[in-house]
């Protein structure tokens, strides 16, 4: 005679229904019209619990989709300069990085040398103090400026 294995199994409210076979749980199961899941395969004797599979498996992508709802994605925009920017387009370039503040994402400023700009990398690292301290009031510096080839890159993050 081959015997079915014995498991601990939970009824469909919580309560502890004790060990018995998988045959006897099953029987239980449809008598309630639900589903025998195994919640604890490692423990001794294994764990099984009474309960509607589909409606949990629905449940929990329910709750998944929420809490991709309520998780906050934060972007990081990208503003390029020269260190050649007049006073207009360096404003307007402002503008944008201030609204990317304000949106609650990141803005990379990256300015670009070309030719023998490099040789006035003071010139770029004054325009890019001047830009933190334009938008002070909505950002902070997440990675000071450092020159990466042909760029000096600087990140700002909004303040919390």
């Amino acid at each position: 005679m081959i015997r079915s294995p014995r498991i601990r199994l939970i009824g469909a409210e919580g309560d502890q229904l004790g060990i018995m076979t998988v045959d006897e749980a099953m029987s239980i199961a449809l008598e309630h019209g639900q589903d025998v899941v195994e919640v604890a395969p490692d423990a001794d004797p294994p764990v099984c619990r009474i309960m509607d599979f589909g409606r949990y498996k629905y449940e929990q992508s329910k709750r998944q989709r929420e809490s991709k709802k309520k998780a906050t994605v934060i972007l990081i925009k990208e503003v390029k300069l020269r260190p050649k920017t007049e006073e207009h387009d360096y404003q307007f370039k402002l503008r944008n990085i201030r609204k990317f503040l304000e949106q609650k994402n990141k803005a990379k400023v990256s300015l670009m040398f070309r030719g023998r700009e490099i040789a006035h990398a003071n010139l770029a690292r004054g325009m890019l103090d001047r830009i933190v301290t334009d938008v002070a009031d909505l950002g902070v510096v997440e990675q000071p400026a450092k020159l990466e080839g042909r760029f000096m890159v600087m990140i700002l993050a909004p303040k919390a």
